[in-house]
């Protein structure tokens, strides 16, 4: 529930002056709160119609703000307010002697407030919490009121950080989740990561109230003052019918959640108490230098801007690096993977770009670098109610088990090498071979698409990446630095499709990167591969395959050896359980982010 995209929309505990000019500002228009930000103008104007004025909405709004009212130190003081909705709590602060700023993103929520309160009331500029600039320790109070939900964690912490001095004050009072036990994407923060986090960014948690039962029945309240005024609210502000219908759809769901303990409200009273060592930043498109640097450093060969572009940039990926003294010593990245996931549509991400400094690696404890930007990458963005179902990556033995010692990873899987010696380059006569490449879409696309659908419905019981015409195109075809050989084959008279080859040619031989096929022509592709390392004078053909899926491979002969490479998945923040995911993945070297 925010001030500007949900659900609540005022705060504070008495009537204040701009609410009698609400009251004669709506005798002379369709409403004064049309160009606020949906649905904050739908809440605001439903109270309006039903109260004559718009002020509080909930009882929790009143006792969070009472509470904060005597949480506060004495004025004068100076209070930085992140989300101001109307201006309540700005008004009584400015009221009761503080000296206090307000930032909102949203220019229509200025212009309000500029407009509705006396000027000495009304220092509020258009700002986003990332975005604002201030002196360093520049405010003794930086309160968040129904703003926390709608903006990055990562962002709260750092820029209280920066504004407040040693011994200065946060304060978020908002609804947060207090549990996710389901797969999609959910709107609130997790409590208690949310304090964990505080934690590693050198904040002492003070006070928590819970103010849950004063909050749930809001949302009552809201159906049914909206409910009352739909033709209103969709006349006065050029709604529509489905606009409302959405909104009151949200809000119970809100309701459901409220009562089943998923959701609940609170009041987080954080106080700065040291400065951390090491600073945890999300990596920002203008810091990627840095991160080129740091690779450098650790892996003693360049990633260039085209490389991090098309992993990171373009296929929605996430980083996030620890600065020490203003130098990035540790990275962690991951990219978004869109998978199937027990034969249901689901987004995994790929963990790589794991890196610590040199200099920095020796702590290796729940205190370290790598434990702190591990454990907050999933906290943020791993799990039920997160962007991402579950991660995987490919570690060496010795990263997996530092891992698992900090409570980290699981084990899911590991990975497996087939080899094969060549064969002669004569044809095999029921079919033939397409080279697939950038000029040839339409028919490329078509039996992609077709090998895919059919490998899916083979791996039913599994968890595969999607192995789309898009993915392949992006993946291979669109990469800026590897060259692979894309191969359909299929019938030679029917044209019929039965699979595809995407091979890597090294010093090492002929790679089978990928192949997209249902599994009984795993062994027809491998002979093709086969012969094709003979027509290209390679030593021999090989390819990489999680253990689980050996079988279908070993049916083509070769040899096989373990590899040390371990399949890791998340167990620090919740998600589906390990064991049923252990020895489930089909992963190929197509998969990495590296070959």
């Amino acid at each position: 529930m925010t001030k500007t995209a949900n659900h609540n929309l005022t705060q504070g505990s008495r009537h204040y002056r701009q609410t009698d000019r609400i009251a004669a500002i709506a005798t002379a228009s369709l409403s004064p709160f049309k160009d606020l930000t949906f649905p904050l103008n739908v809440y605001a104007h439903a109270l309006l119609l039903q109260e004559g004025k718009a002020i509080n909405l909930h009882a929790a709004q009143q006792f969070s703000t009472d509470l904060l009212m005597t949480r506060l130190p004495s004025p004068p003081c100076r209070i930085l307010e992140v989300g101001v909705g109307l201006g309540t709590t700005l008004s009584l602060l400015n009221q009761s002697g503080y000296d206090v700023h307000g930032i909102t993103p949203d220019v229509q929520q200025v212009a309000y407030i500029q407009k509705n309160l006396n000027s000495s009331e009304a220092s509020v500029s258009c700002h986003s919490l990332q975005d604002f600039k201030a002196q360093p320790e520049n405010f003794d109070v930086v309160l968040l009121q129904e703003s926390a939900q709608s903006i990055e964690p990562l962002v709260i912490f750092n820029k209280a950080l920066d504004l407040l001095p040693l011994s200065g004050d946060l304060v978020i009072i908002d609804a947060f989740a207090l549990k996710y036990d389901e797969a999609g994407m959910e709107d609130l923060h997790l409590l208690n990561d949310l304090v964990a986090l505080a934690e590693r960014f050198g904040f002492e948690l003070v006070e928590q109230v819970d103010l849950s039962t004063q909050a749930a029945p809001t949302l009552d309240y809201l159906l049914q003052i909206t409910a009352t005024h739909r033709q209103r609210l969709i006349k006065d502000l050029a709604l529509t019918d489905e606009q409302l219908t959405r909104l009151d759809e949200s809000n119970r769901d809100y309701h459901k959640k409220y009562a089943s303990g998923h959701y609940g409200y609170a009041l987080l009273h954080f106080r700065k108490q040291t400065v951390p060592k090491w600073r945890l930043q999300i990596l920002e498109k203008n810091q990627a230098p840095e991160m080129f640097g740091l690779f450098k450093k650790i892996f003693h060969h360049d990633m260039t801007p085209t490389t991090w572009q098309w992993k990171y940039s373009s296929n929605s990926g996430r980083e996030i690096g620890i600065w020490r003294n203003n130098q990035l010593i540790a990275h962690y990245g991951g990219v978004s993977r869109k998978i199937l996931f027990f034969g249901q549509p689901q987004t995994a991400v790929q963990i790589g770009d794991v890196m610590v400094d040199t200099s920095e690696r020796g702590t290796l404890t729940r205190k370290g670098p790598f434990f702190l930007m591990a454990a907050t990458f999933l906290e943020r963005y791993i799990g039920y109610g997160k962007p991402y179902l579950i991660g995987f990556g490919f570690p060496n033995e010795r990263a997996m088990k530092v891992a698992e010692r900090l409570g980290l990873y699981a084990k899911a899987g590991h990975m497996l090498e087939f080899s094969w010696s060549t064969r002669s380059r004569f044809p095999l006569w029921g079919t033939r071979l397409h080279l697939i490449g950038c000029g040839q879409t339409d028919f490329a696309a078509t039996a992609a698409d077709q090998c895919w659908q059919h490998m899916a419905a083979d791996l039913q019981t599994a968890i595969i990446g999607v192995r789309d015409w898009q993915y392949l195109q992006h993946r291979y075809l669109d990469h800026p630095n590897q060259q692979y050989q894309i191969m359909l084959v299929r019938n030679r008279f029917s044209k019929y499709a039965r699979g595809i080859l995407v091979l890597r040619y090294d010093p090492e031989g002929c790679e089978i990167v990928d192949l997209i096929a249902p599994l009984a022509e795993i062994p027809l592709l491998i002979t093709h591969a086969r012969r094709l390392a003979g027509i290209h004078g390679a030593s021999r053909v090989f390819c990489r395959i999680t253990e689980n899926f050996a079988a279908h491979f070993s049916a083509a002969g070769g040899t096989k050896q373990e590899l040390d490479i371990r399949i890791p998945s998340n167990i620090w923040s919740t998600g589906p359980p390990i064991s049923s995911l252990r020895d489930h993945w089909w992963l190929m070297s197509g998969d990495t982010d590296f070959r």
